[in-house]
């Protein structure tokens, strides 16, 4: 791991994860700053920063110190901020958006490096996210396994319609969100099951169950076997870290690098987080 002269890293499970303190994001950061932020993020996996305040300018602003930022095809940003994705789950509703493990958008030809979640509003229990290793992951695999798993390449699809329990789980319409008139049928990329970190050059499980529809070739139906159990094996609690939100906080996660999920256990509260996206490359 690397040393930090601008800001402290104190872990946060011995796999994933670590909060970072003595900076505050919501003005102009100098280089040697954002490149510990980097850093950081890049033996971590996943960082968390508390008690920020940034409106929406600020917000974009810390994003692009380390890229380009997307616009989401399929949800509506606030007037005036495309690039900011609101999730929100009202106290009346039920489902909780995107509730299952997963990689942001990886059925782009280039998906996302890194998302950074701000908490604007949250229940006074509840809506953690949890955080899970890809590099831990596959280094627990076999040798058999990790060598079936090295030629093969996956189909991920914005469409999840063709696997209703798969929908209704991922809860991607109703509800409190804005969403777009867009096609998710037109969104489909193939990606290796096994990708190469371009900054670290770790190896990484790069399916999940949000996107991944099925292996290159093979049918929805033969695919499932092996996806389950690549599905539960990346979720084992020895890979994972628990965030607890609170008003202020930044969780900012490689995409390349872990998966996601959040907690569906706040009923009858709200929560309200905004995400900007910066952009990322093709998998390899």
């Amino acid at each position: 791991m690397a040393s930090f002269q601008h800001l402290t890293v104190a872990p946060l499970s011995g796999a994933v994860g670590a909060e970072i303190s003595g900076v505050d994001v919501s003005g102009s950061l100098a280089p040697e700053v954002v490149a510990e932020i980097r850093q950081a993020l890049l033996d971590h996996g996943v960082i968390f920063l508390r008690d920020q305040v940034l409106d929406p300018d600020q917000h974009k602003a810390f994003g692009r110190n380390f890229g380009t930022l997307n616009i989401d095809k399929f949800v509506e940003g606030p007037p005036g901020h495309p690039e900011i994705m609101p999730v929100i789950k009202e106290a009346h509703d039920t489902g909780n958006f995107a509730g299952m493990w997963h990689s942001d958008v990886t059925f782009l030809a280039e998906p996302a490096m890194g998302s950074i979640l701000y908490a604007r509003d949250v229940p006074d229990v509840g809506g953690d996210t949890m955080f899970s290793s890809m590099s831990r992951a596959y280094e627990t695999l076999s040798p058999g396994m990790k060598t079936l798993l090295e030629g093969l390449r996956a189909v991920h699809c914005a469409d999840v319609t063709y696997d209703r329990e798969r929908m209704d789980e991922a809860n991607l319409t109703g509800g409190a969100m804005g969403y777009t008139d867009h096609n998710p049928s037109q969104e489909v990329s193939v990606h290796p099951v096994v990708r190469t970190h371009p900054e670290t050059g770790r190896k990484g499980l790069y399916v999940n169950c949000a996107f991944t529809r099925a292996f290159e070739g093979m049918t929805v139906d033969e695919s499932k076997p092996l996806l389950g159990f690549l599905y539960g094996h990346l979720s084992r609690i020895e890979f994972t870290c628990r965030f607890r939100w609170r008003k202020g906080s930044i969780a900012f996660w490689d995409n390349r690098a872990v998966q996601h999920l959040p907690i569906n256990d706040y009923s009858g509260q709200r929560r309200e987080m905004h995400r900007v996206t910066v952009a990322g490359d093709k998998p390899f």
